[in-house]
């Protein structure tokens, strides 16, 4: 396991407090604001360990303030309903008094029914793709200086994207790609923590997608960027530390704001979850 990987399982593991509050930490990377997909996680793992024998099978959450990395997340978890087949749960993170995120998240137990998916795109597999190493390697020199020092530090989720064009010249195109991911360690069989990790891993690439339209990247100076909300749902049973393929799309961009949407398959072709995002794509001094 790597140490990026060891640390995020770290600040997964939320402090408890008192029943229905914990505390989280965040990574002193030299980041200005708390990473998103950083807050999402660990309000899942907040919400998780209020609820038994039942998984997650959606989330829908707001940002509202930029999270600060010096200062500890108090996440505040309340139980709004359990049911014979449902629960659900709203968690509020709070930091200098104030809420900077709320999610709202239902647990389902698990049940059968009619089963039915979209079929997987075709894609080469990720062992035929450049290894982040390798792609470090090929590239390090052709990407501009935000970029390069986002890639040279060592992450806890290896990213496998499946076409590079993207990243190699700024042209416009259409507003899709398709990145493999995968934790960098061994996880265990807990479900929870794998819907954790993944909650975490689906906000890295997701708003970049609407950028492509408009040949611009993640680190434009010219931009300024955020999410906004931010949801996930879980379909069936998978393994974060087992390659899953993620497929995004941009329908829409206007107004200063741009909606994002993706599809995770499992190696086998099973659909395992979906998300969707809003989020601030706003140009900075007409640029």
């Amino acid at each position: 396991m790597s140490q990026a990987l060891d640390q995020l399982l770290a600040i997964l593991d939320l402090e408890p407090l008192e029943r229905n509050l914990f505390r989280g930490l965040s990574p002193q990377v030299g980041w200005q604001r708390v990473f998103g997909g950083q807050v999402i996680g660990q309000a899942l793992v907040a919400a998780c360990r209020t609820v038994e024998d039942r998984t997650a099978h959606s989330l829908h959450a707001y940002f509202m303030r930029a999270g600060d990395p010096a200062v500890p997340i108090i996440y505040e978890v309340d139980r709004i309903r359990d049911g014979k087949s449902f629960s659900t749960r709203r968690v509020v993170a709070i930091q200098h008094g104030q809420a900077i995120f709320s999610m709202a998240a239902s647990f389902h137990r698990q049940e059968e029914g009619l089963s039915h998916q979209i079929r997987m795109p075709d894609v080469p597999p990720p062992e035929a793709l450049p290894s982040e190493a390798e792609l470090k390697e090929q590239l390090i020199d052709r990407v501009p200086p935000a970029v390069r020092a986002y890639w040279e530090r060592e992450r806890p989720i290896e990213i496998r994207p499946v076409n590079l064009t993207r990243y190699l010249s700024p042209q416009e195109r259409v507003p899709s790609q398709q990145v493999w991911i995968k934790a960098t360690g061994d996880l265990g069989d807990d479900m929870a923590l794998h819907q954790s990790v993944l909650a975490y891993a689906s906000d890295f690439t997701l708003l970049d997608t609407a950028l492509i339209a408009h040949g611009r990247f993640i680190f434009d100076p010219g931009l300024m960027l955020a999410s906004l909300d931010h949801a996930i749902w879980f379909h069936r049973p998978f393994r974060v530390d087992d390659w899953l393929l993620y497929a995004q799309d941009s329908p829409s961009s206007a107004a200063g704001r741009a909606f994002c949407r993706g599809i995770l398959f499992a190696r086998d072709g099973k659909l395992v979850a979906s998300t969707a995002q809003e989020g601030l794509v706003r140009q900075r001094d007409g640029r």
